[in-house]
């Protein structure tokens, strides 16, 4: 049963796109299954950078399928501006498979966003005034506009207008702002009703037959384990599923296809947006994980927050996926520290606590409790095996797979394609 997922197993932002990246040339199929443009890969081959946000990073890949499933939500303008955007680098995009049943994100979806997060002040979730959650909402609401919806304009007419029944009377009425036309909305959907067709497919279908010929699939997350709807920080949260039961409603293929679970983990942690964060730190430490590790986040642009290693959401992370193994990235970020703090438990109210509790309140007031691991000075860029690091970073590497919960079956030790030591292969 060749399918494999791979989601981050902390706040998003873990190195998801060159994971996939390196397994792009080995599967035939890379799926995207949740979340829409407020997901950023960086992925490097060679001396180019390539910043995706709504495609599946096997676009990158020769002989690789993308595949937009119908878990995800869908910025038409984004999606087109990404594509020329590879299209002008010389990148295929010619395979990409869009489902007919992914959300599209509306212009209304992008206005509701930014007021109403404007609107809470303080209170604030910390989106990126994408439309992302307005547009699930509308999908959970059944008023949602799906991309199969361009191709009958009666029924898109009728959708938009009950969206915009409630929207119009929210916006001007309790923000203050301008009624959205119906006519005008439609209008612009419709214009990429052509441009749309040449990739529009039933996914589900294609993709399940996929496996049954004993094709390799890739299902690639976005965000990451503790951003999702249901097992992340509520409400600090995304509006969909990363989690690794989401690749079976978000790509519509069953429990008992996937073969293994591959959690993407940092080797220290970051986060972006509001919410809670136990190991963050507002120190010169904290400034030069940002600084090395370049946190700034590739959709939001916002810098990230960062903080030590957390052993207790990786095992969380574990627990709820399934894991079944661990990509560890950016270990060459902690090169140069004498001594490496790893929180192995929380203390609450005085309680030491070992696993992520259930309770909003709780999580918010847990403080780390940490264990010092020796750190090392030597370059492990040009590293090409786990015997060619350091002791002290073998050592860490070991004592953050005991921790954890899974084995760490590769390493990343820089940001290029080739920068990464396999210890077990994934396929």
């Amino acid at each position: 049963m060749p399918a494999l997922v791979l989601l981050g197993a902390q706040w998003g932002d873990e190195g998801k796109g060159k994971a996939t990246d390196l397994l792009g040339g080995s599967v035939d199929y890379v799926v995207r299954y949740q979340g829409g443009n407020n997901a950023g890969h960086t992925v490097v081959v060679g001396d180019q950078k390539y910043a995706l946000h709504l495609l599946p990073s096997g676009i990158l890949s020769p002989g690789c399928t993308p595949v937009i499933g119908n878990g995800v939500v869908v910025d038409p303008s984004v999606l087109f501006s990404e594509l020329n955007g590879l299209n002008e680098r010389g990148v295929d995009t010619s395979k990409l498979l869009i489902s007919g049943n992914a959300h599209i994100i509306t212009p209304y979806n992008v206005t509701v966003d930014k007021v109403t997060e404007r609107f809470l002040g303080k209170r604030k979730i910390g989106t990126t005034g994408r439309g992302i959650g307005p547009t699930y909402a509308d999908k959970i609401n059944r008023v949602g506009i799906r991309v199969q919806d361009l191709y009958d304009e009666s029924i898109l007419t009728q959708k938009v207008e009950a969206a915009l029944d409630v929207k119009n009377q929210m916006l001007t009425k309790l923000y203050n702002r301008r009624a959205i036309a119906v006519e005008q909305v439609v209008e612009e959907l419709l214009g990429y009703a052509d441009k749309l067709a040449p990739y529009v497919a039933d996914t589900v279908l294609v993709l399940n037959q996929a496996l049954d010929e004993d094709k390799v699939v890739l299902f690639e997350g976005g965000q990451g384990t503790l951003l999702d709807i249901d097992h992340g920080t509520y409400p600090f949260v995304t509006s969909s599923n990363p989690t690794a039961g989401g690749a079976c409603t978000g790509a519509g293929v069953g429990p008992t296809k996937i073969s293994r679970v591959i959690g993407i983990l940092k080797a220290y942690t970051t986060r972006v947006g509001a919410g809670p964060f136990p190991t963050e730190l507002f120190d010169e430490d904290g400034e030069a994980l940002r600084r090395i590790g370049g946190e700034r986040g590739v959709t939001t642009g916002r810098d990230r927050r960062c903080g030590w290693f957390d052993a207790v959401i990786a095992r969380y992370a574990t627990r709820v996926n399934g894991l079944t193994d661990f990509f560890l990235t950016k270990l060459d970020v902690l090169t140069g520290w004498e001594q490496i703090p790893v929180c192995v438990a929380y203390e609450i109210d005085g309680r030491r606590v070992e696993e992520l509790p259930y309770s909003q309140t709780d999580f918010h007031h847990a403080k780390p409790v940490y264990e010092m691991l020796p750190g090392w000075s030597e370059d492990i860029s040009t590293a090409k095996s786990f015997s060619d690091l350091p002791k002290n970073a073998q050592a860490y590497v070991k004592a953050l797979e005991e921790m954890s919960g899974a084995p760490i079956s590769a390493i990343g030790v820089g940001p290029g394609r080739d920068e990464t030591i396999e210890i077990n292969s994934f396929l």
